[in-house]
This record gives structure tokens, sequence and C-alpha cells, in this order.
């Protein structure tokens, strides 16, 4: 696509960002992200917290980031910069182009979407409240409530409806059901083990002396729980260059503290669970991410080349937008 519109490629990484790592990652309310699900049982909540300041936050990142990308991409057309790699004239259709009759229409491509929101949506609110989960008290159930696991009950269901119904409205379009399903499950052990791993890290490193040293300095630097939290965790996921990882060891170590600071200061859950979500998607796409550099070799380019774009759209807009959801919590409360 940015070779038939001879765009420049060393904004293609910035825009993938865009779409993957921001908005879509931390902010929008009933997101399946695991950045989205990870302070759920930590918080009580689920995957639609605050939904009114994620959306604000949401709109925001995309507003911006779009905004940077297209004001990039005038400057480059304007200094006479084309795609840089043999571009064909602009509207010339790739070879391996595929002919627009042949796509799913946008009925079929949106479905699935709107199913994993609205089936989140109707779990996390209504069916699993009513359910008799009693026996999560026992210790063979590791003694937890549903309140804590609810909401990634409801993601699960989301996800694996929408995946159904996706199956069932595209199946001529499949060579091979079997096959599909397969790689797709051994696509998914990458990012489950690699989440495992970061969780069982976290762990260890929250049970570190040294680390209760710096937690300790960190949770000084203010009375604020919710502003606590946003620095606690955008440290450790710049540190880590892990969203996920940098959260998971920041809600191992001050969860349950920032958890009861909020409830004895009169605050949401909701906030802290969406600043958290916020937070992870902050500091963690610095250079030494390691999504960020697989999008910059799967690219074939460069940091030189791409990253100021990259922390326009994944650190500099999610901060403000981070920001900008703890002024207005601030201000009007949750919502």
């Amino acid at each position: 696509m940015f070779r038939e519109g001879n765009l420049p490629k060393r904004l293609i990484p910035a825009t993938i960002a865009l779409g993957s790592f921001t908005f879509t990652m931390s902010a929008l309310p009933g997101s399946p992200a695991i950045q989205n699900a990870i302070p759920m049982p930590y918080f009580h909540t689920d995957a639609f917290a605050a939904p009114g300041l994620g959306l604000i936050a949401g709109v925001l990142m995309f507003a911006c980031g779009s905004l940077w990308l297209m004001l990039r991409a005038r400057r480059a057309r304007a200094a006479g910069e084309g795609f840089g790699d043999e571009a064909p004239a602009v509207g010339t259709a790739s070879p391996a182009a595929m002919p627009l009759g042949e796509m799913p229409s946008f009925a079929v491509a949106i479905t699935p979407v709107i199913l994993v929101l609205a089936i989140n949506f109707i779990f996390s609110k209504y069916v699993i409240g009513d359910l008799d989960t009693a026996y999560l008290a026992t210790p063979k159930y590791g003694k937890t409530t549903v309140s804590a696991v609810g909401g990634t009950w409801a993601i699960i269901v989301a996800m694996v409806t929408a995946c159904v119904v996706l199956i069932a409205l595209t199946w001529r379009r499949f060579q091979n059901v079997r096959q599909s399903l397969n790689e797709g499950a051994l696509g998914s052990m990458l990012p489950i083990l690699n989440v495992g791993s970061e969780v069982a890290y976290g762990g260890v490193i929250a049970s570190l002396a040294a680390f209760a040293i710096i937690k300790d300095w960190l949770m000084g630097l203010t009375d604020n729980p919710v502003i606590g939290l946003a620095i606690i965790v955008n440290v450790l996921a710049g540190i880590t260059g892990s969203a996920s990882g940098g959260m998971s060891i920041a809600l191992q170590a001050v969860g349950q503290q920032y958890l009861e600071l909020a409830q004895a200061a009169g605050l949401s859950p909701q906030i802290l669970h969406r600043v958290a979500a916020l937070a992870s998607g902050g500091l963690d796409a610095l250079p030494h991410n390691g999504a960020v550099i697989t999008l910059l070799a799967i690219c074939g380019l460069n940091h030189k080349q791409s990253y100021f774009d990259i922390f326009m759209v994944a650190v500099a807009f999610p901060l403000l937008s981070m920001l900008l959801v703890i002024v207005l919590n601030g201000i009007f409360g949750t919502f």
C-alpha cells in the first residue's frame, strides 16, 4: 500500500505501531489485549474499567498519531521523497495485490471485532456475576473469587466465539481449516510463553531485597496512588522494554498496596486498572523493546530511519494521553 501510494517506507513501522502498540493495546475499553487483562485480578475489575476515560485516551492517541504521520508524509512528499525502493507511479496496482472483488465484505471483516466487544461486555456485566461460583473459594481452585477471574473468563469466551463465527462466515475461503487452526494454535504459543515467563520473572524480581529499595523509593515520590502507580509501571516497562512484563512486575510488587491506598482515599479501582494499562504502553516502546526491534527488522529498516516516528506515536502521545486521564480523573472522578 505504501509503495502504491508512493509514501516513504520509513513511516511503515510507526503506522503499524500506532495500530498495535497504542490505543488498541491499553486504552479502548473491552480490548482483549493482554495489557488490558493483566490488571483485572489485582483490582477485581473487568476489561471495561473506566470506559469514558479509556475512550478519551484512545481517541487522543489515534488522533495525534494519525495527524503526526499525515504531517510527516506531507512534508516528505513536498520534499520529493517517495517510497524509496523503485516505487511505481501513484495509482499503479501491485502485481500481488488481491482484486477488490475477491476480498471479504466489510461486514464480514468487522463482525468478529464487534462480537468480541459485545460478548465481552455481556459476560462481564451480566452473565458471569449470576453464575454459582462459590466453588472458587475452595483450595482446589486457588481460594479465589469470581471478581478476580471473571474478566478473564469473559475475554476467553468472546475470543473463542468470534473465532468460530469467523470460520463459519469464511468457510469457503479456507483451503484447510484444520491446518489453519493448527498454525494459529502454534503461533499462540510464543506470546503465551512470553507472558508466562515475564510474570514468573516478575515474581522473582519482586522478591529481591534490592527491588524492595527501588519500590519504596518510587512509592515515596507521591502520596497519590494513581500517580504513583503510573510512575512505577512506566519505569518498569521502560527498564524491561515490555508493557506486559513491566506491568506484571509492578502489580505483583505494589498492586495490593495501591488498591488499599485507593480504597482508603475513596478512589475507584477502575482508575487504577486504566492508568496501569495506559502506563504500560508508555516507556515500554523505547529502542530496546523487542516488538520495536522485530517490527523494524520485518520492515527492513533501522532505528535511525524510523524510530523517531515510532517514539512519537508509541511513547510521546500515549504518555500525553495517560497524563490527561489522570488530570480528568482528578477533576471529574472515574467515568
